[in-house]
């Protein structure tokens, strides 16, 4: 089998740019065919004629999660409506949901972005791809999808939960790859040892793909080491397709742009500026071959950085560093600024924590409070139970050194918070809004 899609994955660094300019230039013409772009170009005045470089990109308008609610439903469409084949709606979990179209040409480039992630660490035909995402409206579940039989993989379209049936699966069939969110990983793990299941000897896991919810390296580490294999991340989002648009690669150190297909730009939050070379900032994304619903300068929210380094894999596509939250999941408590996961961080480097955390703030005393909920491990329940107290004087130390303010800390036997099979629900604010 060919897989002529990877060529892409093997341009030079001046390729790369000669092919990013030229293909800025089309998406412009593009999106000035959908009402929204029409508009916001014209007001702008730039059009494609003024693209001579990739910095060039800086003169598009932004565009926002708002944006597209307002240009709700046909707004931001640039193809008749006949030439739709798909359309997936947005999670909507800092808001109203948006429609996002696809061609048959965006589907195929979609999966091909996916795919090539995949077979960049090793996966092929002889794999057993068992793919543990909700597919329907959400992207995750079908991205990969179509990327496993892409690849030529047995693709088992186990979707989301029912965790006794998805461990039957990968027992009966050998899984060897899994697409999975980061919480459901561990409680998966957590039913095997209830159920007297090793992990290690009697599943045949060797590829795990992490998306969906951010999460920390501490953590990555823990579900290698639970499963003994090798974990990747996979960066994407609804708006420019769904997951597939960076990929980390065998060097595991910061996940590679499909710079073919996006732009990448780094912008500080609040004044919108281009941040220096490395530093932390808000990922803008451009898509370059979107048929359906080209997007200009998209607004992500997420947080991270641009690594330009070579990469010891070969591949010079440049790298975004791991997401360390979005821009508004960031919570301020006691006026300090604060991620959730660098309390996952904390959290997950210990080896009395199990597999579940909460977050809970409030304020019913006139000023903030934090309470983090951890469950033991069961080895902590079983063996460490007359040490609860120092355990919980530790985290709460280890937390304060972190994140700069004191929070409470309190300790819950094995599977006692809730276990979402979905997206797990980290933070709970119960602070007055008014």
């Amino acid at each position: 089998m060919t897989d002529e899609y990877m060529q892409d994955d093997a341009l030079s660094r001046e390729e790369i740019t000669a092919l990013q300019v030229r293909r800025l230039r089309e998406t412009v013409a593009r999106a000035a065919c959908s009402p929204w772009y029409e508009q916001a170009l014209k007001e702008a005045g730039v059009g494609p004629e003024d693209i001579e470089t990739v910095e060039d990109v800086s003169k598009l308008p932004l565009t926002t999660k708002d944006d597209l609610r307002a240009g709700m439903p046909h707004g931001f469409l640039a193809v008749p409506l006949d030439e739709v084949v798909r359309m997936h709606y947005s999670s909507g979990t800092t808001g109203i949901a948006t429609g996002v179209y696809h061609t048959h040409s965006d589907l195929r480039r979609w999966s091909e972005c996916v795919a090539r992630g995949m077979r960049a660490v090793g996966v092929d035909r002889s794999d057993v791809f068992q793919n543990m995402m909700g597919y329907g409206l959400f992207t995750g579940g079908l991205g990969f999808h179509y990327a496993g039989e892409l690849i030529g993989c047995m693709t088992i379209p186990a979707s989301a939960g029912n965790t006794q049936r998805q461990v039957h699966l990968m027992q009966t069939f050998q899984t060897t790859v899994v697409h999975i969110l980061p919480s459901y990983a561990l409680r998966v793990a957590a039913y095997c040892r209830e159920h007297d299941i090793d992990p290690i000897a009697d599943l045949s896991i060797g590829y795990a793909f992490l998306g969906g919810e951010p999460h920390s390296r501490k953590l990555v580490r823990r579900i290698e080491e639970l499963f003994d294999c090798k974990v990747y991340n996979c960066y994407g989002l609804s708006e420019m397709c769904g997951p597939g648009v960076a990929m980390e690669c065998t060097a595991q150190d910061g996940l590679h742009v499909r710079e073919d297909q996006y732009i990448a730009e780094i912008v500080d939050p609040a004044t919108l500026e281009p941040v220096s070379a490395g530093e932390q900032g808000e990922l803008v994304l451009t898509t370059l071959r979107r048929e359906a619903m080209p997007l200009l300068r998209y607004r992500t929210r997420d947080v991270t950085r641009l690594i330009s380094e070579p990469c010891p894999c070969g591949n010079e596509h440049v790298k975004i560093g791991r997401l360390e939250g979005r821009t508004d999941d960031m919570l301020i408590v006691k006026g300090v600024n604060i991620y959730p996961q660098q309390v996952e961080r904390v959290l997950m480097d210990s080896p009395h924590v199990g597999s579940n955390y909460v977050i809970v703030l409030d304020d019913a005393d006139g000023t903030d409070e934090m309470v983090v909920q951890v469950e033991l491990s069961q080895e902590a329940f079983v063996d460490e139970m007359r040490e609860l107290h120092t355990i919980e004087e530790a985290l709460v130390s280890q937390l304060r050194s972190e994140i700069l303010i004191t929070p409470k800390v309190e300790l819950h036997e094995p599977n006692a918070l809730p276990a979402a099979e979905g997206k797990a629900v980290r933070v709970i604010d119960k602070r007055d809004k008014a």
